[in-house]
């Protein structure tokens, strides 16, 4: 499904790697995926009731909302922005890194690690532990507990310097 528009899909199990490239306006419900890639430079994707095992996701995406999903891979929504998780479940190595304005409510993150790394913007509310979190930009994580958290030297000068100029 390569650069199509008004995508409806409801009920269904697919298994195909990079299902839907270039994509817009996609609207999933009750929808299983398993393949590596899954959305593509995709944008306008609601999903609910879905899931997915990929290696990513949502690659280079845009104007996500996840209701109910749950979602197992290595890379989860890199490089997107403007993406929602509702009452999300998320296992991942390295997920949920590289986004700007990333929204989380209500979700839990099973055995994810190194999550946010560059992310900015973020606003999540996680009723979990998190296994590790590595080198956020901006925003708020509230979680049960965060195992581990890395943040390297330069990016706190950075930081510093940026509040400092405020």
């Amino acid at each position: 499904m390569w650069t199509c528009e008004d995508i409806t899909i409801k009920n269904t199990e697919i298994n195909e790697d990079c299902f839907e490239k270039d994509s817009s306006d996609i609207y999933m419900e009750n929808v299983s995926v398993i393949g590596k890639y899954v959305f593509d430079d995709a944008k306008n994707i609601i999903c609910k009731n879905c899931s997915f095992v990929s290696k990513d996701v949502f690659w280079n995406c845009e104007n996500v909302t996840l209701i109910n999903c749950q979602m197992d891979g290595e890379y989860l929504s890199w490089n997107s922005r403007n993406i929602i998780f509702r009452d999300c479940t998320i296992e991942s190595d390295q997920g949920l890194c590289y986004m700007n304005h990333v929204t989380l409510e209500n979700c839990i993150l099973n055995q994810t690690t190194l999550a946010f790394e560059k992310c900015s913007n973020i606003n999540a509310t996680i009723n979990s532990k998190i296994t590790s979190v590595k080198n956020p930009i901006s925003g708020v994580i509230k979680a049960k507990e965060i195992d581990t958290l890395l943040i390297q030297i330069k990016l706190i000068q950075k930081l510093q310097k940026s509040f400092l100029k405020k």
